[in-house]
């Protein structure tokens, strides 16, 4: 493996890969959590990268958030096995709750639906953003001893127009991504 870092992202229209420096590689994982953890998981084991960055699209819950932000904490928004354990929480599995990167200040909530509507959930356990992969890849990371960072684009109000908005704006973040990642990757080497 010569690339350093990996970024694992879900779709293409997100993340030119081509736009890529030396030293990064890009792969697409699919969307939504399976995939994420499947894509992480053989990515991980085949090619052994040092950093796994996770950049994608995100819908905000505070309204503060807008551009690109870095994310330091990730939980499950849609782990509901109540009566076992609280929402959020994986039954029998506590120590894997909340996964924290060590970097940023925004809080991710992960699920496999598309949020279109205030939960009050997430309002009440302080989630930031929403998204559809993280959680899947920084467990994979955590499990397999290996630093995870993540980046994530606000592309919506995660509200009855976040279908149309996130089409409109996918695409908007990646050159701010790149940017962030010279910096990262010069610290790295």
């Amino acid at each position: 493996m010569t690339d350093k870092i990996l970024v694992l992202t879900a779709i293409d229209d997100e993340l030119d890969k081509t736009r890529a420096p030396e030293g990064v590689g890009v792969i697409y994982t699919g969307v939504g959590k399976v995939n994420a953890a499947s894509a992480a998981t053989l990515a991980l084991l085949v090619l052994r990268p040092k950093l796994v960055i996770n950049y994608g699209t995100a819908g905000k819950i505070h309204k503060m958030h807008k551009g690109l932000v870095e994310v330091a904490h990730v939980v499950q928004r849609d782990m509901m096995a109540m009566p076992l354990a609280p929402r959020g929480r994986t039954p029998f599995s506590p120590e894997i709750d909340k996964l924290s990167s060590g970097h940023g200040h925004v809080t991710c909530g992960t699920g496999d639906s598309f949020v279109t509507s205030i939960d009050p959930w997430l309002v009440e356990n302080n989630i930031d953003i929403v998204d559809m992969e993280l959680y899947a890849i920084a467990h994979v990371c955590e499990r397999h001893s290996l630093p995870w960072r993540s980046f994530k684009f606000i592309t919506d109000d995660a509200d009855d127009n976040a279908a149309d908005h996130w089409q409109e704006n996918i695409a908007d973040g990646e050159e701010l991504f790149w940017d962030v990642m010279k910096t990262i990757l010069k610290d790295v080497q």
